[in-house]
């Protein structure tokens, strides 16, 4: 009994654990799944952390900043000087030593900045650097969600065509069963059994490709779900549907794209790097005091006793007045940049409308083709089955029935491919709109 409870509860932490113990995964959990353990995922957690810490940077640098040190000295000779004749009613001059052999200095300094343009621009650029960051996170999530639905798609034709195959290749086997009987009572010619026994080989030979692209394609997903690769994965969401999903109209707006946000942001921290470059012409002012003890002595052994204090207070103001037009030259160099970057923002902005467009007219193609392939299965399934019946009665050729199934698989193909191009298309909508996050949130 104990032995069967372990092992249970065994089982059912196995069960519990995320990932390892879940082979059957929906579009959703292995979004979910990708965006808990792909690598750049931490990354941008790390990033966001960096942002946070270089704010923590840019306070302190106005919040005060206080050092101390302490210095113990042994002069093992101490410096000599001449005292001029005449002094103390000596007539020679007199040689005298100064200083004491042993010094120990403890001292404080605080230095408190009271005015510093350049200091408080540089706390006003933390929050967008912040926000930065958190873009960064957003667009690594909207990668994650396209990259996993593209392979997710992927692996889905590819298991859609392995079955198609292996459909035609029972049928073809089907009638290859038929073909021998009729070939061995002479009633066809067995260069009709070998023709038909050839379609079955090349199918066969498909059938091995495409179970290689089935498993290459899994192994892409998985490496961008950031799942383990000897893990097993069986895709549970079926995407064929019975009705094409009708896309409302949708308006374009840049500023709803991640990429776009970001430059702007960028942006932002250069202009406010320009002004920091232009504050260097500002005076600034610091606030500075310092606390010591001083110990001189002879004896080693009184050399940190009897400790006499000192201290000041005072104000620094530093004035910049010409430093060679270095400064000019950066201030240049920071509104070129500006410019760079603004001009940069429009052309970008044109590029994205150009994708959005594009992807609108993708999808209205899309859209039309799965609706006209749909169509398509059915009339080929149809010719495919009166086909058949009439072989039977020997009113039509084997020809014409091979021609049939050829056209019946073929349709069928096409429409799977058009399938998945409608929802890659979609997929590359929602890209090019900036609505990556809504669509994954809308999975079920």
């Amino acid at each position: 009994m104990k032995k069967l409870a372990a092992l249970i509860l065994m089982l059912s932490t196995t069960a519990s654990l995320p990932g390892w113990a879940q082979t059957n995964w929906t579009l959703k959990s292995a979004i979910d799944y990708g965006l808990q353990h792909f690598g750049t995922v931490r990354i941008a957690q790390y990033q966001t952390e960096t942002a946070n810490q270089q704010a923590r940077q840019a306070l302190g640098l106005y919040l005060p900043q206080v050092s101390g040190t302490g210095n113990f000295t042994d002069n093992l000779k101490l410096q000599s000087t001449l005292l001029p004749a005449g002094l103390g009613g000596s007539t020679e001059p007199t040689r005298i030593t100064l200083g004491s052999k042993y010094q120990t200095n403890v001292n404080a300094q605080v230095t408190q900045p009271i005015y510093d343009k350049s200091l408080l621009l540089g706390l006003k650029a933390a929050k967008p650097n912040q926000q930065l960051a958190e873009l960064n996170t957003r667009q690594t999530r909207e990668e994650i969600i396209y990259n996993i639905t593209s392979n997710y798609y992927q692996v889905f034709i590819a298991q859609q065509q392995i079955a198609l195959l292996k459909d035609n290749i029972e049928r073809t086997q089907q009638v290859l069963d038929v073909l021998k009987l009729q070939r061995d009572n002479g009633v066809i010619q067995p260069v009709d059994y070998t023709r038909t026994e050839v379609n079955q080989n090349n199918s066969k030979s498909q059938l091995s490709l495409a179970e290689n692209d089935l498993n290459l394609a899994l192994n892409r997903l998985k490496f961008q779900m950031g799942l383990p690769q000897e893990q097993a994965l069986v895709l549970t969401d079926s995407l064929i549907m019975k009705q094409v999903p009708t896309l409302e109209p949708s308006q374009f707006e840049a500023k709803n794209l991640v990429s776009f946000q970001q430059a702007e942001t960028n942006l932002s921290l250069q202009r406010l790097q320009l002004q920091r470059t232009k504050a260097g012409y500002l005076p600034t002012l610091n606030f500075s005091a310092n606390y010591g003890s001083l110990v001189l002595a002879n004896d080693f052994s009184n050399s940190f006793s009897n400790f006499m204090g000192f201290g000041s207070i005072g104000l620094r103001l530093n004035v910049p007045i010409f430093d060679g037009f270095q400064r000019d030259a950066q201030i240049q160099q920071a509104k070129l940049t500006v410019l760079t970057q603004e001009e940069q923002q429009r052309l970008n902005t044109a590029s994205y409308r150009l994708q959005f467009n594009n992807a609108q007219s993708q999808i209205q193609r899309a859209q039309a083709n799965v609706q006209n392939d749909d169509r398509n299965v059915k009339l080929a399934q149809e010719v495919y089955n009166v086909t058949t019946l009439q072989y039977k009665q020997g009113t039509k050729t084997l020809t014409d029935l091979i021609n049939a199934d050829n056209s019946y698989q073929q349709s069928q193909s096409n429409y799977i491919n058009s399938l998945i191009n409608f929802y890659q298309a979609r997929l590359d909508l929602e890209k090019s709109q900036g609505t990556l996050l809504s669509f994954y949130n809308q999975l079920q």
